[in-house]
């Protein structure tokens, strides 16, 4: 298996989730639309609303204090790690649960396609934004997280 640095292991990162988040915003961007096209004018504005509102919750609550968690372990890394570790077990394991939850959600029709417009759009944004993370980190060393949370600032 090919082995890269902490630096190569946060571009690796970056890639990932910009791309995840990349087709899930597609997705829930596909439904919007097409939610849209046919409801009132106020019932889009708040499936826009509700995308916004997943966004500032996943991206504050969930995806900045991970990344913050990956780019701290990428980092203390001494020897070059093979591709693969830019994840730990962990997180391939949530990612598989959210792949699979995600897949499931849409081919079984366990949500109604308001809920795939306003939630993946969210959803999506708040993963792209995460990666958007990882490359400012890969691209400018010891930069500051894009959130101001106190517990990714090292004291």
């Amino acid at each position: 298996m090919p082995k890269v640095g902490p630096k190569g292991l946060l571009g690796i990162a970056a890639a990932v989730w910009m791309a995840a988040g990349t087709s899930i915003a597609t997705l829930g961007v596909q439904a919007l639309m097409q939610e849209g096209a046919t409801a009132p004018w106020w019932l889009t504005a708040l499936l826009v609303a509700g995308a916004l509102a997943v966004f500032a919750l996943f991206h504050s609550r969930v995806f900045q204090p991970l990344v913050a968690k990956h780019v701290a372990r990428i980092r203390a890394y001494d020897e070059p790690q093979g591709v693969h570790r830019f994840f730990d077990a962990k997180g391939y394991l949530i990612m598989a649960v959210m792949m699979g939850g995600g897949i499931s959600l849409r081919t079984f029709g366990l949500v109604p396609p308001w809920f795939i417009a306003f939630f993946y759009t969210g959803l999506g944004v708040a993963l792209g934004f995460a990666g958007i993370t990882f490359l400012v980190h890969c691209l400018h060393g010891d930069a500051r997280p894009l959130s101001p949370h106190r517990s990714h600032f090292s004291a």
